[in-house]
């Protein structure tokens, strides 16, 4: 019995997850950490029933009652994504709950999926977007289950969420639907864009080594989506910055992800492809020292230049 199967198996030491709407059980391996929890109670629930398409975004049930939406912390660096979800899997299946979609990385619709469902922030819950696995299921008294798994290069991270035991019906959802709802923008947030050709996105925050916009509203993105919508003679190029830490290659690669998740959301407000465009300048255009904590988290931006449309 490897390492790994002996920890899936130690079921006394596991880490229990509650259902809010049934007496289902979800067990996590031993030394899982509850790294956030919250609940909405009443609360609604876009439950992903597919992968991400161009046409029509991500087809969802609507769940509503109780939702528990927990991220957990799993300290095992040899655990793939499929190790880490094939038992909860096979847990749902042992409750009669029936699997609705079972997707991994691009297969879900990589980046488009992923900053298009719902995800608790990091560093509470991690997401490689070339390693992840997504789940959604549904029980017998119409609650529903979805997971999130995946990983660092020291732990492994499980996204929970469960919602109550009303069951939706299916849609293909509107853009407020599938992403978090709207803030009150003022044309103060593009002043900068028309009159100076480019605005940096002081309210984009990334972690090092991630390109997570977190599940909120960004007011600088749906300032820039409503100004599109105004001006389809307009185009935007949003690019990616990191710190100096690592490879320079690297570091181009993540910063052209940070780049294409504002993209990904501004497209989620239902802006043409041809008015955005995006790519990713790594640690080659600081703005501020990459010698000091605070200067190297000026670095890791996102900046947007206004350009026509070609």
């Amino acid at each position: 019995m490897t390492t790994i199967t002996r920890r899936l198996a130690e079921a006394a030491l596991l880490a229990t997850l509650c259902s809010p709407a049934s007496a289902l059980e979800l067990a996590l391996p031993a030394g899982a950490r509850l790294m956030a929890e919250r609940v909405s109670d009443p609360g609604s629930y876009a439950v992903p029933t597919g992968p991400w398409q161009e046409e029509t975004g991500i087809p969802v049930i609507r769940s509503e009652g109780r939702v528990l939406r927990q991220a957990w912390r799993i300290p095992s660096p040899d655990l793939t994504t499929l190790q880490a979800l094939a038992p909860l899997r096979a847990q749902f299946e042992a409750e009669d709950y029936e699997i609705l979609f079972d997707c991994a990385s691009a297969r879900c619709g990589g980046f488009d999926f992923r900053f298009g469902t719902e995800v608790i922030p990091a560093p509470e819950m991690y997401v490689d977007l070339t390693a992840f696995r997504f789940l959604s299921a549904r029980g017998p008294e119409g609650d529903h289950v979805t997971l999130l798994v995946s990983r660092s290069s020291a732990a492994s991270y499980v996204q929970v969420i469960q919602s109550g035991g009303k069951a939706g019906s299916e849609a293909s959802p509107s853009p407020e639907e599938s992403g978090p709802a709207p803030v009150t923008v003022s044309t103060a947030e593009t002043a900068a864009l028309e009159t100076q050709g480019h605005m940096v996105l002081r309210d984009l925050s990334f972690e090092s080594g991630s390109s997570s916009l977190g599940g909120g509203a960004v007011a600088s993105l749906d300032a820039i989506a409503a100004y599109l919508a105004k001006t389809p003679d307009q185009r935007v190029l949003f690019v990616g910055h990191t710190d100096a830490t690592g490879s320079l290659e690297a570091n181009i690669a993540i910063s052209r992800e940070r780049a294409n998740a504002a993209v990904a959301y501004v497209r989620g407000k239902g802006i043409a492809a041809a008015q955005l465009g995006s790519e990713g300048a790594g640690y080659l255009a600081p703005v501020a020292s990459n010698l000091t904590e605070q200067g190297r988290e000026e670095n890791r931006r996102v900046e947007a230049i206004l350009l026509p449309v070609e």
